[in-house]
């Protein structure tokens, strides 16, 4: 049981886990953020292709 403490304050493998951890959430809080800025204009590009592809399709 002792070396398995001992062993346990040793490791750092949760550290890195926590910062990749971190570093994820601030990548996911960066993607919502353009989305929402860029939301409007990407729903008009859509729709725009999905009119074409109705008009192509008739």
């Amino acid at each position: 049981m002792k070396n398995l403490v001992k062993r346990l304050m040793r490791e750092e493998e949760g550290q890195g886990m926590a910062e990749y951890g971190l570093i994820l959430a601030l990548i996911a809080v960066v993607v919502i953020g353009a989305l929402t800025l860029l939301g409007e204009q990407l729903n008009e590009v859509f729709g725009r292709i999905t009119g074409g592809l109705g008009a192509a399709g008739n």
